[in-house]
């Protein structure tokens, strides 16, 4: 059963990035309107932009970065910012989804599409390849699985080794399907 899990997290991720990554800029996967970053007027430095991506990735604990994102808590801490990118798909995983008896994975979800978004679109701003690259991917991945597993803690004691199956399962997903 695990195999079969993980098999199909893989191959709806896989399908789901394909698809998604074919989009132009600012297309925010049909919903009507453009995203934050093709409306964007204007941002800081690419050194306080990166500064601030990096607090929120890896320095922010996860419920007060899921309170930020909803709120779209710029680097300036006013509410509404629409230089970075804040939108997400949360898993992607259409066939499983973000969600399941023994997890909840929308809030690690949110924050790994925030550092996969905004670090590709770093790289569109102030230089190809200088933001998304190969290490870059696999801190934010690695991050993703310490949110997964952080909330895989909170389970019920009986409830956490299938949490800790699936957090293992989607981080081999997005390690396979992630790109570079």
């Amino acid at each position: 059963m695990r195999h079969l899990a993980r098999v199909l997290v893989a191959v709806t991720s896989m399908l789901t990035a394909l698809s998604t990554s074919v989009l132009p800029l600012g297309f925010d996967g049909g919903q009507g309107t453009a995203s934050s970053s093709a409306s964007a007027v204007g941002g800081g430095t690419a050194e306080a932009d990166h500064a601030f991506l990096e607090r929120m990735l890896f320095a922010t604990p996860l419920p007060v970065f899921s309170d930020a994102a909803r709120r779209r808590v710029g680097p300036d801490g006013r509410v509404g910012d629409g230089w970075f990118d804040w939108s997400t798909d949360y898993c992607s995983a259409p066939l499983v989804g973000n969600t399941g008896r023994s997890f909840n994975f929308t809030e690690p979800c949110r924050r790994h599409d925030f550092g996969y978004r905004n670090t590709k679109l770093f790289d569109r701003r102030w230089g190809a390849g200088r933001y998304w690259n190969s290490s870059t991917r696999k801190r934010i991945d690695q991050q993703f699985l310490a949110d997964m597993l952080g909330h895989c803690s909170t389970r019920w004691i009986f409830d956490r080794p299938t949490c800790i199956t699936w957090a293992y399962t989607y981080y081999g997903a997005v390690r396979a399907a992630g790109g570079l």
